[in-house]
């Protein structure tokens, strides 16, 4: 993979889990299962941008060999 795609998917990631947890948090007092549903999207997010970074961190290293 290359890195700028990489950069560029970990950058769509990060926008899309702050949105969501910025959703769940504001319908965590008027739908706590609407705010759940939405934080667990936010973490199934958050270990695909995990993921990304394990890539890219040894994708850089590789490239150092």
């Amino acid at each position: 993979m290359n890195t700028s795609y990489i950069k560029s998917q970990q950058n769509l990631l990060i926008r899309k889990y702050k949105k969501l947890m910025e959703q769940a948090y504001n319908f965590s007092q008027i739908d706590a299962a609407l705010s759940d549903i939405l934080e667990f999207k936010a973490i199934k997010l958050l270990n695909e941008l995990n993921r990304l970074n394990y890539l890219s961190t040894n994708q850089l290293s590789y490239c150092r060999i």
